[in-house]
């Protein structure tokens, strides 16, 4: 097919440039959404690239699209209640370890994932929050290959920059971009169940555009007790967040926001008013499951770092 030129001027051959226009996209679109999870229906149906459609997914975990001559992405399926997922895929200090399809090293998605770490080859990763939603990780490499395992190891670089693909192989340098993409995985599945549990709407002003919206820590990360379940997180706009994280605004245990003393005198403009003065001795909305509402207890705690910023 020979090489093409894509927007920066750069000659690509094919399959390095549906890489580079299936990682555009998946920017472009977490961008729009406001985070790294996205419906399984676009990535099913993915981009015209070279004039034919590009799918970002398939029936098996490891897919390799027509117009690419090796896997483009992997992905781990979503928790199904009352199911074990088929591949126990593992995020890890040392990267994802991801199950080899089926047992024989040499079923062809396997050599097909051994050659991309071979020559080095980016991949997306797509690990499934819950069913029809994924959180994207691009560009990955495959790093390490453990047959008596039957695992490959996954880490994701900074960019798709060339650079990356020496630095990968650094120990120290793998371990530490290995932690990063194992921290937004992590922050991501937050970020979702904490917007399912509130329905897609910020607790303070009910705003429901959901690439707008938060999942804030009560108990901040580095907390003993910070862990990042339901109960200690709100679903918050990203105002409400920022004047939350900033104790301009607190949340007593009863669940009623109090805004800052210095910050009610203020005279600013219309969004001052209507978006901090006016939430002052409001009620947080909670979600309709008690298990899933806010720890009262964790409230208090933060309740009183707010009444030490005030």
């Amino acid at each position: 097919m020979g090489t093409i030129t894509i927007s920066t001027g750069v000659e690509l051959e094919p399959d390095a440039a549906i890489r580079t226009a299936v990682f555009t996209f998946l920017s472009e679109q977490t961008m729009a959404r406001g985070g790294r999870v996205l419906p399984r229906k676009v990535l099913e149906q993915g981009i015209e690239v070279l004039g034919r459609r590009v799918p970002l997914v398939g029936p098996q975990g490891i897919f390799k699209p027509a117009a690419c001559s090796l896997p483009l992405s992997i992905l781990t399926a979503p928790p199904v209640s009352g199911h074990d997922r088929p591949y126990a895929d593992e995020p890890t200090y040392e990267g994802v370890h991801y199950r080899y399809r089926g047992t024989n090293p040499n079923h062809s998605d396997n050599v097909g994932l051994r050659e991309a770490m071979r020559r080095r080859v980016p991949l997306v990763y797509f690990h499934g929050h819950r069913p029809g939603l994924y959180h994207a990780e691009w560009p990955v490499y495959v790093v390490d290959d453990d047959p008596q395992a039957l695992t490959f190891t996954i880490v994701a670089a900074e960019s798709a920059g060339a650079g990356n693909l020496a630095l990968v192989g650094e120990p120290l340098r793998r371990a530490y971009l290995a932690r990063m993409m194992t921290q937004r995985l992590h922050q991501s599945r937050f970020r979702q169940i904490v917007l399912d549990a509130y329905a897609g709407t910020c607790a303070v002003c009910r705003l429901r555009h959901q690439e707008l919206l938060d999942a804030a820590h009560i108990l901040p990360d580095g907390h003993p007790k910070g862990e990042p379940i339901v109960s200690n997180g709100l679903a918050l706009c990203r105002l409400h967040h920022a004047a939350f994280d900033t104790n301009i605004i607190g949340v007593r245990p009863d669940l009623v926001i109090e805004v800052r003393p210095d910050v009610m005198t203020e005279e600013d403009g219309p969004m001052l008013l209507h978006g901090l003065q006016s939430v002052n001795l409001q009620r947080i909305m909670t979600p309709s499951r008690p298990g899933l509402r806010p720890n009262p207890d964790f409230l208090a705690e933060r309740y009183e770092d707010f009444i030490r910023a005030s």
